[in-house]
């Protein structure tokens, strides 16, 4: 797969023991951020567990009340002032 170019977006991997629990914590990326259709795989050398794949686009957060979105990652100033 290529790599992300586009600086607002990140290629996200949930690795979980089942289907159900990486689809649980993609539809909680999904209602924060625009994303691409997921694509799974299995996540061990067995077949067990899954692997979910997903790009998001940060750059589309949604509004929220109080102020709008706060990121929590964010460019540390630089260190000359």
């Amino acid at each position: 797969m290529a790599a992300t170019t586009a600086p607002h977006l990140a290629e996200v991997r949930i690795t979980a023991a089942s289907p159900e629990v990486a689809r649980q914590v993609a539809e909680v990326l999904r209602a924060w951020f625009a994303s691409s259709e997921q694509r799974s795989y299995p996540a061990g050398p067995n077949g067990q567990g899954t692997r979910l794949h997903l790009t998001v686009n940060t750059a589309q957060t949604p509004e929220l009340p109080g102020g709008g979105f706060q990121p929590w990652l964010a460019v540390p100033p630089s260190a000359g002032g």
